[in-house]
């Protein structure tokens, strides 16, 4: 029996993939087998079939989650404490500062892009607006 976690933790004892980040990992008996009509095994066969493969599946898994999973669990979470801490402490204060610092670059680069472009393009615009398309009739 599972123990119950305040509610304070937010965590959901009964839905634990509420956003359905792993929905493609379910794998039931019916995804996996499936015996078309004429192509039938002995009533048993499939009744003890599914039942062995659901066992041991579970049995595999919680296997796999008692002995693996607090490990990785802590692994994973001083990976992302450590993301974190690099996006707060060091990217964005980067970013912010390389912005500040290029904003003067970006003024003086748009000056003149647009004295060496903008005669070019009204010229340009200025010619190609007095073309007049018509349409005639066959």
């Amino acid at each position: 029996m599972a123990t119950e976690i305040p509610s304070e933790f937010g965590l959901d004892m009964d839905e634990r993939d509420p956003n359905d980040i792993n929905g493609h990992t379910k794998v039931l008996f019916d995804d996996v087998f499936a015996e078309p009509e004429g192509t039938h095994s002995a009533d048993g066969v499939w009744r003890w079939s599914f039942k062995c493969y659901n066992g041991s599946k579970s049995c595999c898994y919680k296997t796999l989650t008692y002995i693996c999973a607090l490990p990785i669990a802590c692994c994973w979470g001083c990976e992302f404490a450590c993301l974190s801490f690099c996006q707060i402490w060091a990217m964005v204060p980067c970013i912010k500062t390389c912005n500040i610092t290029l904003a003067s670059v970006k003024k003086v680069w748009g000056s003149a892009v647009r004295t060496c472009l903008d005669p070019c393009n009204e010229s340009c615009g200025l010619c190609l607006s007095s073309i007049k398309i018509t349409q005639q009739s066959a």
